[in-house]
This record gives C-alpha cells, sequence and structure tokens, in this order.
C-alpha cells in the first residue's frame, strides 16, 4: 500500500466523520475500482452505489449539496467525468453566479487520472484534463493532487472552503 493510497483513505475517513457527508458514484459499496478501496473505513450507511449514470450523478450530488448535505461524487476515471459536463461547467459552475449567491452549496467531486503502467488502460481510461478544466471553470476550485504529502491537507481545505471542489487523484501513485 502506497503512502499516496494511504493519504487518500485517511481522507475519506475524515470526511466520513463529518455530519452531512455523503459518498456517491459507481463502486462505493461494491468493488470494482480504486475508489471502492479507499472507502472501506466508512460506513455503508453513508454511501450510495450508483449506476453508470454520470450526469444524473453529478445533478443528484448538487441537488443534495443545496439542500444541506455534503456530497463526495466519486468518478473513478477523469474521462467519464466528460459525460457529466453539462452538470459541471453548466450548473455546478454557475450555481452562484446564476442565482446571485442565494445558493452557495458544497462538495466534493473525485476523479482519478487513470494508470498507463504497469497496464495502460487505453486512451478513454487514461487522460488528465485538468488544465482543460481549469480554464472553463469559474467557482468550482479545482485541486491537482499531485503531491501525497498535500492529500490530506487539500481534502480538509476544501471540506472547509464552502465550495464545489474537483478533486484529481492519480491512480497509478496508489
Amino acid at each position: 500500500m502506497s503512502n499516496y493510497y494511504k493519504e487518500v483513505e485517511k481522507s475519506m475517513k475524515f470526511l466520513a466523520r463529518n455530519k452531512g457527508t455523503i459518498f456517491l458514484g459507481q463502486s462505493v459499496i461494491y468493488s470494482g475500482n480504486l475508489i471502492y478501496k479507499t472507502l472501506t473505513k466508512v460506513k455503508n450507511s453513508k454511501k450510495i452505489e450508483l449506476p453508470v449514470f454520470e450526469e444524473v450523478q453529478l445533478g443528484m450530488s448538487l441537488g443534495m449539496a443545496m439542500n444541506g448535505l455534503f456530497p463526495v461524487t466519486c468518478f473513478p476515471r477523469f474521462d467519464f467525468l466528460l459525460c457529466a459536463m453539462n452538470q459541471l461547467i453548466n450548473h455546478a459552475d454557475k450555481i452562484k453566479l446564476i442565482t446571485n449567491n442565494q445558493y452557495s452549496p458544497q462538495m466534493i467531486i473525485r476523479v482519478l487520472v487513470g494508470a498507463k503502467k504497469p497496464l495502460n488502460g487505453g486512451e478513454q481510461h487514461t487522460q488528465n484534463y485538468v488544465n482543460v478544466i481549469k480554464r472553463m471553470l469559474k467557482t468550482i476550485v479545482v485541486w491537482d493532487l499531485k503531491d501525497e504529502k498535500k492529500i490530506l491537507s487539500s481534502y480538509k481545505k476544501a471540506f472547509k472552503n464552502k465550495k464545489i471542489n474537483l478533486m484529481v487523484e492519480y491512480s497509478q501513485s496508489y
């Protein structure tokens, strides 16, 4: 188990201790990807397993956040978040702007950049869109979690900053 993985796992345990956090996505309860492993110490009562419907998932997460919950919505690959770009760019990123700050939801969106070694997952599972996404977003904070020493502190800051946060993890570092 790498230090990177341990720091992500510690971060998930920190988030789970807070009232109102709910973890949702694919493989949050049932194994299937690396996200599952990072959530094994989180009670299943704080998780919602979802099918493959990324746009609905992000829309649900935004709705939960607007109603006072703190969703930690998990996408096992950055490539899959592309399916939710409408919700990310036109809704989650703009909700404060289009409501004149009436709604200021808090949420964490977790994405993983897929590994290319020891086995290359292929073009549709290994892309890193950090720089492109940063240029597209106006209000969402993007955290590029390359340094394992900053993972836990970054998740803590994201939890406390009262914003929507996109946390980019690197499965190759797990």
